[in-house]
């Protein structure tokens, strides 16, 4: 009974130590993340995301916290010109919340202006996966197919964009410029990419 007693004790005395050193570590997390949210605020992206990746390291509920600042640090690079720089913060973003069609579609940009039009492309379709209603994917997916000279598929995405929003003259732009290249009635031109970009991602 006593040997019972001792190790009742000892569990309950093990289990108190953790809860506390947990509770510490998520007053921790807390800590560092509220001082990620003032870097980012203040666009200190290198300091923010050190910060928000000490937080996750301690609690994992501050993980979609450091994808942000992975986003916003890329979007800053890519707006600089840092084009590697940038498709490296959204692919660490990516890592963290793989479910995000935001990201996908900002490293799509940064692709297409490098002319890596096969990686836009995989990230285009893993953005209309995820978020299958967003007209503009389809339109942005059907410019680069038309900058391949894959004008069939071109024109799918574009039927696609004009199912969901029948109304929407840049898809029925593209809609009669890829039926005048299939028959040829003028030459080919120089396709227009989409008018809206992606916008940065929010401060957590």
């Amino acid at each position: 009974m006593k040997k019972y007693s001792a190790l009742t004790l000892i569990t309950a005395l093990a289990l108190c130590a953790f809860q506390f050193a947990q509770a510490q570590a998520n007053k921790e997390a807390a800590k560092f993340a509220r001082e990620g949210a003032e870097a980012s605020k203040n666009q200190d992206w290198d300091k923010a995301i050190d910060l928000f990746r000490k937080a996750t390291d301690r609690d994992r509920k501050f993980a979609p916290n450091l994808a942000v600042a992975y986003q916003q640090r890329g979007f800053a690079a890519a707006n600089d010109q840092k084009f590697q720089d940038a498709i490296s913060d959204f692919g660490e973003a990516i890592k963290i919340n793989s479910r995000d069609p935001r990201i996908y579609e900002q490293r799509a940009a940064v692709e297409m202006k490098m002319n890596d039009y096969d990686k836009a492309l995989a990230d285009y379709t893993e953005a209309i996966k995820l978020k299958p209603n967003d007209v503009r994917y389809y339109l942005y997916r059907s410019y680069i197919y038309e900058m391949k000279g894959d004008l069939k598929t071109s024109m799918a995405d574009t039927e696609r964009a004009l199912k969901l929003d029948p109304k929407n003259e840049e898809a029925k732009n593209r809609k009669t410029r890829l039926e005048a290249r299939q028959s040829q009635e003028q030459p080919p031109l120089v396709a227009t990419p989409p008018q809206s970009s992606p916008a940065p991602a929010h401060t957590p």
